[in-house]
């Protein structure tokens, strides 16, 4: 009668077919993928600029490693509480208002160019006649400390923090509740299938924010405060800083328009099922089943959740199988972690190539090769039909062939420039103190030696003169070596002149992170099919906030910290220190993919404990079947030697009866 009402009246029509289409697992695995192709842009993007935030604002490569990871925080404490109470609260719902919370905080990051003055640096002041930085100029810095003075008090990294921080708590409900809400409702044959999708979806995420980002980092940072023609720097010059900010309110738009679907999901949905079935009847029979299970869940409390706390913790970790396994998967996210935060900074400092390359590398070859990665996992997990040992081997032989690929790109590298005063003729600096050089001074020249020099002045350079492929060529530097006459250097570092070693060290990395990635939504399903049914979100949850507290956030911190101490010329901005201006190239490379092997090898280690563990579990589970079916097989020997016996004696018996007969 329903039906027929429904045909007849066109107006009931169409919140039918409305709740039908929000009732539809595959929609809602469409609209959790662009969710998070949204959430993900937005780190991407962070991740893709913190070095050009790391220059404008004077950070530290730890204090940016610090920001970038500053989202776990507000993560790391909620995520397990959310999990828990997943199946108990309207999933959908809670992760519609989440993502709102978090646009809020994209919108907060993107504030302090708005309160910030203009970017200053020795090129966009007193450019007039070209003089600046000359020996025996005027000193420029004192003039532009009481401007450089006010970003200091304006409170920029505080603002990124609490951003950062919103972001976090907005994002706590999204993975979790997307990745179990698809599990209960999907058919258990497209699960792995539907996370592998929902897995390399995500993955483009950064991708695209580190695409969007080498596109508006070639826009000048004060875009919208100055006119094209006050600016005389270009992308490639080592003071340039792009416009951070534009995608940060672009990505905070995309992420509140992707969170309104949520808001019409049910808080229960039917369970895929397979086309042989009727439709009907196990539809309403699959529901009347699951509706006491969650009326259960639903009458437990905060408190007792609090009481039972310790004990489902305990439980979970307990199982040997999980804790291996999310063991492994914090190295490899630790190793993730890094790469995704620093490996632009890397390709830009090694190679010496632009911010934007860079990010346009990261975002071309390396993501696509790890989205390519999860994608095959999962259809080799879908075809094969692995089991849980067929899952631990298949990770650990991944794993092992992606440290072979990562292993040579410790040697593929550049050497660090001639830089006069630091690593190269260090002692010999009386040709320029006569110029009076401000220590604060950064205009790196080249010399006509192969010399680089921090600016002109320390080069010695008097007179400049305008020139068609460079733009400025400096003239009569007594510090640049020359026969007869005193040299000449032109604008900008010398470079080290080994970008051709940067394509064999991308192809090397690609693969390393396809290979690598073939564990992912492998190890995944490994966890979802060694918890208790119960106990699913719960552990999802404990996976997700150690993927926090061990990798997601110490990990940054830690890369920052390990290339600040490869840093050998610090900056310096009114009498404090700023970002780093020149690194000890080797030191940098061994240490940054020093760590990335090492969390690599980490994550082998654990995935072979865990396929020796099932191996022994399953030796041990044939053994004991084994055993039964020999007690069964005596068993029934013995009954039929019982028989028989039986029957021998009743035919005595009988025999005896008819002799007395």
């Amino acid at each position: 009668m329903t039906a027929i009402e429904v045909q007849g009246n066109p107006q009931t029509s169409r919140p039918c077919r409305s709740i039908g289409l929000f009732n539809n697992i595959k929609f809602f695995v469409l609209c959790h993928g662009m969710l998070q192709l949204a959430q993900l842009l937005v780190s991407g993007y962070l991740k893709g600029s913190i070095t050009t935030i790391e220059k404008r604002y004077g950070f530290s490569s730890q204090k940016s490693g610090l920001l970038a990871a500053f989202n776990e925080v507000g993560n790391t404490v909620l995520i397990v509480f959310v999990s828990f109470f997943g199946s108990r609260v309207h999933r959908p719902r809670c992760i519609g208002i989440g993502a709102m919370i978090a646009s809020v905080g994209v919108f907060l990051i993107a504030l302090p160019h708005f309160i910030s003055n203009e970017y200053i640096t020795d090129s966009n002041n007193n450019t007039k006649d070209n003089s600046s930085g000359l020996c025996k100029s005027p000193n420029i810095s004192k003039q532009t400390c009481d401007q450089e003075k006010t970003d200091s008090h304006l409170g920029v990294y505080p603002i990124l923090l609490l951003g950062q921080l919103l972001l976090g708590i907005g994002g706590v409900p999204i993975q979790p509740f997307g990745i179990s809400y698809i599990d209960d409702y999907a058919e258990k044959r497209n699960s792995p299938f539907y996370l592998g999708i929902l897995f390399a979806v995500t993955v483009i995420g950064p991708a695209f924010g580190y695409m969007m980002s080498s596109v508006l980092l070639r826009f000048y940072v004060d875009i919208d405060k100055m006119s094209s023609s006050y600016l005389n720097l270009k992308n490639d010059d080592p003071r340039w800083v792009g416009a951070w900010w534009l995608g940060f309110l672009m990505a905070a738009t995309l992420l509140l328009l992707t969170s309104l679907p949520y808001l019409f999901f049910p808080r229960k949905m039917s369970r895929e099922e397979i086309v042989e079935a009727p439709v009907e009847p196990s539809t309403e029979k699959m529901m009347e089943d699951k509706k006491p299970k969650s009326e259960t869940k639903e009458e437990v409390s905060l408190t007792e959740f609090l009481k039972s706390f310790p004990k489902i913790v305990m439980r979970t970790l307990r199982n040997p199988i999980y804790l291996l396994v999310v063991l492994a998967q914090v190295n490899l996210a630790a190793m993730v972690a890094g790469l995704a935060t620093f490996m632009g900074k890397f390709i830009e400092r090694q190679f010496a190539q632009t911010a934007s390359f860079s990010n346009m590398m990261m975002g071309g070859l390396n993501i696509p090769s790890a989205m390519l990665g999860i994608m095959a996992g999962g259809v080799i997990l879908r075809k094969l039909g692995l089991t849980v040992r067929s899952s631990a081997a298949m990770c650990m032989v991944a794993v092992f062939v992606s440290i072979m690929f990562a292993i040579p790109l410790l040697f593929i590298g550049c050497p660090t420039n001639k830089v006069s005063g630091i690593n190269y003729n260090v002692s010999s600096q009386q040709c320029s103190n006569a110029c009076s050089c401000s220590d604060e001074a950064f205009n790196p020249v080249c010399g006509s030696d192969g010399v680089e020099f921090l600016s002109p002045c320390h080069a010695g350079c008097k007179t400049v003169i305008p020139d068609k492929e460079k733009g400025l060529n400096y003239m009569n530097c007594e510090c640049v070596a020359s026969t007869g006459s005193p040299g000449s250097a032109f604008p900008g570092p010398c470079g080290n002149k080994c970008s051709n070693r940067l394509i064999p060290f991308m192809i090397l990395s690609s693969i390393t992170c396809f290979v690598a990635s073939l564990s992912h939504t492998t190890s995944f399903m490994m966890i979802l099919r060694t918890v208790t049914p119960e106990d699913k979100s719960f552990a999802l949850g404990i996976q997700f906030m150690l993927f926090r507290v061990l990798a997601f956030l110490p990990a940054p911190v830690l890369y920052g910290r390990a290339i600040d101490t490869a840093c050998i010329l610090w900056g310096k901005k009114c009498n404090k220190t700023t970002s780093c201006s020149y690194y000890d190239l080797d030191l940098f490379r061994h240490r940054f993919l020093g760590l990335q092997i090492f969390f690599i090898f980490g994550g082998f280690v654990c995935f072979f404990l865990s396929f020796v563990v099932l191996r022994r579990t399953n030796s041990t589970q044939e053994q004991n079947e084994k055993m039964s079916n020999q007690t069964k097989s005596g068993s029934s020997q013995e009954m039929k030697d019982a028989k028989q016996m039986l029957n021998k004696s009743n035919g005595h018996c009988n025999t005896q009866k008819t002799l007395r007969e």
